[in-house]
């Protein structure tokens, strides 16, 4: 076995690392903008909205990742919307898969917050999206930053499934490299955990220091 195997390869370990980063952060980002909208939807007074986000929910969050993909690349182009298999198409895909989970975090922060706020906001005259935005989000977010971040952590992992769509991240970086270094898989394979361990560890104990504060706030 070459001890130095990692070493040797770091410039492919970084690259698979900025790659999966990437992805994490531009899904996040989406992810967060179309889980707030599912979320709004989820407890708005229109009914039609409440149907819609929830059916958009649990079809999603039953549904495994993978089979996110293969819809988007073989079924998608029997409609006509045919993707470019790679970047973002890994995006789209990661995006919608992880909305549906920052979508019941927040809802779940949402229906903690006290009945009486919703209702003292309408009667000062709020609206239910001002009194969404400027009252009830405000009181929520101690309790959801916390879940989201653990969100945030299944969504890094949940980017090595783009290994198998034409996506060079930090899982397929390490399966090429296994294949070059026949001899060394486990190490190959042992750098690749500690990629991840550097993303997923320290946030792991960020939204378990933040649990903590909300506890004590409590």
């Amino acid at each position: 076995m070459d001890l130095m195997v990692i070493a040797d390869n770091m410039p492919a370990y970084l690259a698979g690392f900025r790659m999966t980063a990437q992805l994490t952060i531009v899904a996040g980002l989406g992810a967060l903008v179309i889980g707030l909208t599912v979320a709004a939807m989820r407890v708005s007074p229109l009914g039609s909205l409440r149907v819609f986000a929830a059916t958009y929910t649990e079809l999603l969050r039953n549904m495994p990742l993978t089979l996110i993909f293969f819809f988007a690349v073989l079924v998608l182009p029997q409609f006509g919307v045919v993707l470019p298999l790679g970047y973002w198409t890994a995006v789209g895909c990661l995006t919608a898969y992880t909305s549906v989970f920052v979508a019941e975090a927040v809802r779940s922060g949402i229906n903690a917050v006290g009945v009486g706020q919703a209702e003292a906001a309408r009667a000062i005259g709020l609206t239910f999206g001002q009194s969404l935005t400027s009252v009830i989000l405000p009181q929520a977010v101690r309790s959801v930053i916390p879940p989201l971040i653990n969100v945030i952590i299944a969504l890094a992992k949940n980017t090595s499934v783009a290994a198998g769509f034409a996506v060079v991240e930090l899982t397929a970086t390490g399966r090429r490299l296994a294949q070059q270094n026949p001899a060394d898989v486990v190490l190959v394979l042992a750098g690749v955990a500690l990629f991840y361990l550097v993303v997923t560890i320290p946030a792991g104990q960020l939204a378990n220091l933040l649990e903590r504060k909300v506890a004590f706030a409590r």
